[in-house]
């Protein structure tokens, strides 16, 4: 398999898991806070819209249908 390949294979998978969940929220830890000698844990919500995975899904599809360069 070529690189081209596995990239358009993996931006189906990713683009229909996307598509499936109607869109993914995540969580990341933000930037602590201090205050008054109190230690404060953040977090940072973040989410990746269905119109993402539909691009990656269309992009992915674009891949394959050009298929591998011949040398």
């Amino acid at each position: 398999m070529n690189p081209k390949t596995i990239v358009a294979c993996l931006l189906v998978g990713l683009g229909i898991v996307v598509l499936a969940y109607s869109g993914i929220t995540f969580t990341t830890p933000g930037k602590p806070v201090e205050f008054l000698g109190l230690h404060i844990a953040t977090t940072d919500n973040h989410f990746i819209p269905p119109v993402v995975g539909l691009l990656a899904l269309v992009g992915g599809i674009i891949l394959f249908v050009v298929g591998p360069k011949r040398v």
